[in-house]
C-alpha cells in the first residue's frame, strides 16, 4: 500500500514538473490584425529548441526513483524513491533545457501598405522572397507571415 502511494506521488511529482509546459503555438478566438505589403529583407535566425514537452522530466523522475530504490530497506526505501523521482524530474528538465536542438528560423522585415515597417520571427518556412507581397495575421508572439 505504501508503495502504491509513494509511487502516485512521485508520479504527481513528476506530472507538476512539465504540467506548465506548452508548444508555444497558440490560436487565437476571436478579431486578428491582417496587414499586408511586401518583403523587404529576410534574416535567418536559430530558434529555441522545442524543450518544452517535459520529456526530461518524466524520464529523469523514473530514472531517479528507480535508482532511489536501490538505497535502503522499508520505509527509507520508499523515501528514497520518492526524493529519487523528485530529484530526476528537475534534473531531467534541466537537462533537456540546456541540450534542446535549435530550430531554424527567419526574421522577416515587411513594409506594410501603410509604410510602416514591422519585424515578424518565425519558424522557417519554404517559399517567401524578399519582394514577395506577403500578408501578416495576428500581432505579437501569435504574427506569421504568409505568401499573399
Amino acid at each position: 500500500m505504501k508503495r502504491g502511494f509513494l509511487s502516485s506521488i512521485a508520479l504527481t511529482a513528476a506530472l507538476t514538473a512539465t504540467g506548465c509546459a506548452s508548444d508555444g503555438v497558440a490560436t487565437s478566438v476571436g478579431e486578428q490584425s491582417v496587414r499586408y505589403g511586401p518583403i523587404e529583407e529576410i534574416v535567418p535566425v536559430e530558434l529555441e529548441g522545442d524543450h518544452q514537452l517535459g520529456v526530461g522530466a518524466v524520464v529523469g523522475a523514473a530514472a531517479g526513483g528507480v535508482l532511489g530504490h536501490q538505497v535502503g530497506r522499508g520505509s527509507g526505501r520508499d523515501v528514497a524513491t520518492l526524493l529519487g523521482a523528485i530529484g530526476g524530474a528537475f534534473v531531467g528538465n534541466e537537462v533537456q533545457h540546456r541540450y534542446a536542438d535549435a530550430r531554424p528560423g527567419q526574421q522577416i522585415i515587411v513594409v506594410l501598405d501603410d509604410r510602416a515597417r514591422i519585424s515578424v520571427t518565425q519558424p522557417s518556412g519554404p517559399g517567401l522572397r524578399v519582394g514577395d507581397r506577403v500578408r501578416v495575421d495576428g500581432s505579437g508572439q501569435q504574427a506569421r507571415v504568409t505568401r499573399n
